[in-house]
């Protein structure tokens, strides 16, 4: 497996007034911004990596070498810092060093491109004596597919860090994880965030979609933040999307599907570590599966909120395992030869045996959801907690992210994790993905060291 940790870089001077800041190599790191890349360093240092890269643009270039001076007061044998010319912002030549809200106000069908459909934003610009079309994020999405050609066959097995800029790092994210780029304002990058993708599988140069990991996005609880900060002119709704606590089975690996299995101590344990991540936290209405391990992370969580309602639903009940249900792997493997390798590798065109297809768990998870979200923006409701299971939420991220079942297995979903999606301009607003698999709340760290479990 060969580990990525992605960063962005801190606030910089543009960022604090909204300027447009693409190729321009004006702005610098504000005070927070080197603050907050300190923190970074801190919560990296005791990872070793066996390399490191940045963009050459001078705000993320002095973020990481603030990050590299941190991790190497405490690793002394850490690889040089390099430049590289594919982790370089967007270029977005016509508005470069503008701010937002003229941009906004002298483009305005375009900015509503930008902000809508990314990928059908065109600006027209001088090639000697010819005018050629550019499409921004078409060129940036090549852009993140050659470095990851180019990097990937170089670090097989291996940990490596890469500190560059919001949309770059989102187009690295989406490139590797088959996300269309049209998708590019669906996912968030704070500054100093961090976010962590596993590979397997790599080589000859070669991305295989199916073997990458999110292991967690978007993460800002090393700077003090127990969320990600809403956007300017929010007024819609927030969604906390979590997996419930640990069984005994969860434990064993062994398969629940809808088997009600209790949570364990552990489990118990992990939901009081969520229930106070979320104490201040003004949730305006809960709902959770109906099986005994999300209604019982759910109460637990609810003990902040005892004003919350909590209304259960079969429709996020996990996928029906059929009779793999109560085995471990090993024994699956046994007895259905070859199907749980089919499940691991091609979970679209598995039907469980004696249980439910991916497609049909599919479809009354994705039913339920936006049944909720109209009852969310129905009752003007703000923040909504869903607890559910694994399968569920992986579903649900491939639905926001435009994904198709192929790639169900992209995202991690560990005991007690917690997703943040947002709906800052209504339902029929393009979906915001804040967060996902964050956890650090029960492991102290940014990997994540929790025990998965079979679903």
């Amino acid at each position: 497996m060969t580990r990525v940790i992605i960063v962005r870089h801190g606030q910089s001077t543009y960022n604090t007034v909204r300027r447009i800041q693409g190729h321009l190599d004006e702005s610098v790191l504000t005070q927070k911004g080197c603050d907050d890349a300190l923190k970074v360093g801190k919560a990296l240092n005791n990872i070793s990596f066996d390399a490191i890269y940045c963009s050459p643009l001078q705000r993320a270039k002095q973020t990481a070498e603030i990050i590299h001076r941190e991790i190497k007061a405490n690793l002394n044998d850490l690889p040089a810092l390099q430049e590289n010319h594919k982790l370089k912002e967007i270029h977005l030549p016509l508005w470069e060093g503008m701010l937002a809200s003229d941009v906004q106000e002298k483009f305005p069908e375009d900015y509503k491109n930008w902000k809508e459909k990314p990928d059908k934003l065109r600006m027209l610009i001088k090639d000697g004596e010819k005018t050629v079309e550019y499409f921004p994020i078409l060129a940036l999405y090549e852009q993140a597919k050659e470095f990851w050609q180019e990097i990937l066959p170089l670090h097989q097995n291996q940990t490596i860090l890469l500190v560059a800029h919001s949309c770059i790092n989102r187009c690295l994210i989406e490139a590797a994880n088959n996300i269309s780029p049209a998708y590019m304002q669906h996912i968030q990058q704070s500054n100093c965030c961090i976010n962590i993708l596993n590979f397997a599988g790599i080589g000859n140069g070669n991305l295989i979609a199916e073997k990458v990991h999110i292991e967690s996005f978007n993460q800002t609880q090393h700077m003090g933040e127990s969320l990600p900060s809403l956007r300017p002119n929010h007024r819609g709704v927030r969604l906390l999307l979590v997996r419930h606590g640990e069984t005994d089975w969860n434990q064993q690996s062994r398969y629940q599907g809808q088997v009600d299995v209790p949570l364990n101590e552990n489990g118990k344990y992990q939901s009081e570590k969520v229930a106070a991540f979320l104490k201040n936290v003004s949730i305006d209405k809960a709902f959770s599966s109906s099986l005994l391990r999300a209604q019982q992370t759910a109460e637990i969580i609810l003990q902040h909120h005892q004003d919350v309602q909590l209304e259960l639903n079969d429709g996020f009940k996990e996928i029906i395992h059929g009779f793999w249900e109560g085995k471990e792997q090993s024994e699956i493997e046994q007895e259905f030869p070859g199907e749980f390798q089919q499940w691991r590798e091609t979970p679209e065109q598995i039907q469980m045996p004696g249980g439910e297809s991916l497609q049909e768990v599919w479809q009354r998870t994705v039913e339920v959801y936006e049944s909720i979200l109209d009852t969310a923006f129905t009752n003007k409701l703000n923040i909504v907690l869903i607890v559910a299971h694994g399968g569920t939420n992986q579903i649900l991220l491939c639905h926001i992210l435009g994904l198709s079942p192929k790639y169900f297995w992209n995202f991690r979903q560990s005991n007690c994790s917690l997703n943040v999606i947002d709906y800052p301009k209504g339902k029929d607003g393009l979906p915001m993905v804040q967060a996902i698999n964050i956890n650090s709340y029960l492991t102290g760290s940014i990997l994540d060291k929790t025990v998965v479990g079979a679903l």
